[in-house]
């Protein structure tokens, strides 16, 4: 009797323990993640930008001008991050003539924002961001490149984006798909337990629907030349599940699985061979008068 009242309160302490633990979750994954950005040195000279978006925010940016007809292009970074992630990439792109601007997401770096949306509300900065670039650049060729959580935010856009080109570099077809993953890194495949509850708490701090923010229900609205880029030892985003995107989204598609690479920043880990696929890819669409 005494062991089977000892397991019991064992028992509920686990029970009232972990779901202290998930209703923690919630609020920490939708957390904001404001930082400071860095000054950069004066080898690449950048305009800051502040660009209105939908909701009240103000979305924070860099941007460097290429040379005339040389296309313009977006850099969008992941989640709780800010837009220095995408430096090595605008530097590489500018070199090549392009014009580049990388943003802070809201709710990232020096953007403000109440919470993290998954793409969400990050969608809006993407389309205020698209339309800047319209108006200060309005005879070039476009196009984006978002990784993970940026990557979300281009493919959950609402409004035709009319991008020439597109890059999407470790991103998650379902958002379930995308938390079943992490609470199994988190706690090994028992973690799969939790995802319902926090599947409802994602969808109560956020009040949307789930399905509003998995880009596989919104990849074939992507009317502009796509590149997928995703490791094969990515287990945030498995090399099927970027397999299922790719052949959801229309053509022209191209998909790109990097050997030995993990979750984050493509650009670091494949170096050269980044800049080689993503130049042939980005002055395909984005040069076409090269061509002639």
């Amino acid at each position: 009797m005494q062991h089977t009242t000892r397991f019991r309160i064992l028992l509920v302490t686990i029970v009232i323990a972990t779901t202290f633990i998930v209703f923690a979750l919630g609020p920490l994954l939708t957390a904001p993640a404001p930082t400071a950005v860095s000054t950069l040195s004066a080898d690449f000279p950048v305009e800051s930008v502040e660009i209105p978006s939908q909701q009240g925010v103000t979305v924070h940016g860099w941007l460097a001008r290429g040379k005339p007809g040389g296309g313009v292009l977006l850099l969008v970074h992941s989640m709780r991050s800010n837009r220095m992630e995408m430096l090595s990439r605008a530097r590489f792109l500018k070199d090549q003539g392009y014009s580049v601007l990388f943003i802070d997401l809201q709710a990232h770096g020096e953007t403000a924002g109440d919470h993290i949306t998954f793409g969400l509300r990050e969608a809006e900065n993407v389309e205020a961001s698209v339309a800047f670039l319209r108006k200060t650049f309005p005879a070039e060729r476009m196009g984006a490149i978002g990784a993970s959580l940026g990557a979300a935010a281009i493919v959950l856009a609402q409004q035709n984006l009319k991008l020439d080109a597109v890059i999407l570099e470790s991103l998650h077809p379902t958002l379930e798909e995308a938390v079943d993953n992490r609470l199994k890194l988190h706690f090994g495949d028992q973690g799969s337990i939790l995802l319902p509850l926090m599947l409802w708490q994602l969808s109560f701090y956020l009040d949307v629907s789930l399905d509003a923010l998995s880009p596989i229900t919104r990849i074939n609205n992507l009317n502009s030349p796509v590149l997928f880029i995703s490791g094969t030892h990515d287990v945030h985003t498995t090399q099927p599940e970027t397999e299922r995107l790719y052949a959801a989204a229309r053509f022209p598609k191209e998909l790109w699985i990097v050997p030995g690479a993990q979750h984050f920043n493509m650009h670091s880990y494949a170096g050269r061979e980044y800049e080689q696929r993503v130049s042939d890819f980005l002055s395909y669409y984005l040069r076409l008068h090269d061509d002639g």
